[in-house]
């Protein structure tokens, strides 16, 4: 096939991308706006590979998407491109509704009015979160059916962009498959985010911030595992269906931060335990208590399951930081330095 990417040079589309160009005989087009976390440098080892091509584009561009499925003639699409950050969603959230809602309806035209006139087999895969659902209590957990129930602007844009995709679906008749994954972590994850905040400030000798109290629980699904089920359900699964992706390793943010802290004193030792470094900061504002998916129908339909445990995830992707510091210093040097994100006012 020849698949288009959306977002493809984010942490989780870089490794798709990575992933079909060295696993797969498909042809990769990488649509992608270069925003603040999209990095080329993360595609650096496909980026000759005859089978890959970019393009710099903006899903909320109409005219320019038409054109890029025109030119590339794509069997399908994997819609990874999104604001995906909680915090930065509380600073602004205008942005995450603008790109995530307004730039996947526009996607959406674009890939109906393609597969109107294509006249064959094609397939528009969105790909969201588990965030969508809300927040569990200390037990259960989210199944396709649970209600949703957003509580953040991140998960509130993402919610309204998987109820469009079901809705050109359900109205037009769009070939569509939807997947809802739980936090993902690896190589080439922006340092925004826990696990490489964590692992960068630890390196760097400065506190180790923990919303609250540490106590939420997130499950922690190795990226390369996600990869994995998210072409499953490309080649794979039902028309219209939603298929829920986790990694069953779930961990509350304190005991992330205990396990890096563990690595770190095993793989660069510091003259203090890098555990002396946490430090509990204030909460966010409407913090999700616990998350956890679910991933039966996966099993079932599809016959996935993770392949990585959390530590053994959490190995590779620690030593991946530490052998990776030139990639680590470009990826900050810009529009994003480790500063606390997620307190201000909208």
């Amino acid at each position: 096939m020849k698949l288009l990417i959306t977002g493809g040079a984010g942490f989780i589309g870089s490794a798709v991308i990575r992933h079909l160009i060295a696993e797969t005989g498909h042809e990769v087009v990488n649509l992608d706006a270069l925003t603040y976390a999209g990095n080329l440098d993360s595609l650096a080892e496909v980026a000759d590979d005859p089978r890959y091509r970019f393009e710099h584009a903006d899903i909320g561009d109409a005219a320019r998407l038409a054109d890029i499925f025109a030119r590339h003639r794509p069997d399908a699409v994997m819609h990874l491109a999104a604001e995906s950050h909680v915090d930065r969603s509380i600073d602004g959230p205008m942005a995450f509704v603008q790109t995530n809602v307004v730039g996947t309806a526009l996607l959406l035209q674009v890939a109906l009015a393609y597969w109107r006139e294509r006249g064959g087999a094609f397939r528009f895969h969105h790909v969201s979160t588990d965030e969508v659902y809300g927040s569990l209590g200390p037990t259960g957990r989210f199944t396709e059916t649970t209600t949703y129930d957003p509580r953040s602007p991140y998960s509130a844009s993402k919610a309204a962009s998987d109820h469009l995709v079901r809705a050109w679906h359900h109205t037009y008749g769009l070939p569509v498959v939807v997947t809802n994954c739980s936090n993902n972590y690896g190589p080439y994850q922006f340092p925004e985010k826990l696990i490489p905040t964590l692992i960068l400030k630890a390196l760097a000798g400065e506190p180790l911030p923990i919303y609250g109290r540490g106590d939420n629980v997130r499950d922690w699904l190795y990226v390369d595992d996600h990869v994995r089920a998210l072409l499953a359900v490309l080649e794979g699964g039902r028309d219209g269906e939603t298929y829920n992706i986790g990694g069953d390793g779930e961990r509350t943010n304190l005991e992330v931060a205990q396990a890096v802290c563990r690595l770190l004193d095993a793989l660069a030792p510091a003259p203090r335990p890098h555990a002396e470094l946490i430090t509990f900061v204030a909460d966010r504002p409407g913090h999700d208590k616990r998350y956890a998916i679910d991933a039966g129908k996966m099993r079932r339909e599809l016959g996935w399951r993770p392949g990585e445990t959390f530590d053994g995830g959490l190995g590779r992707t620690v030593r991946w930081y530490l052998a990776n510091g030139e990639w680590c210093r470009r990826v900050t040097s810009g529009a994003y330095r480790g500063e606390r994100l997620g307190l201000a006012a909208p």
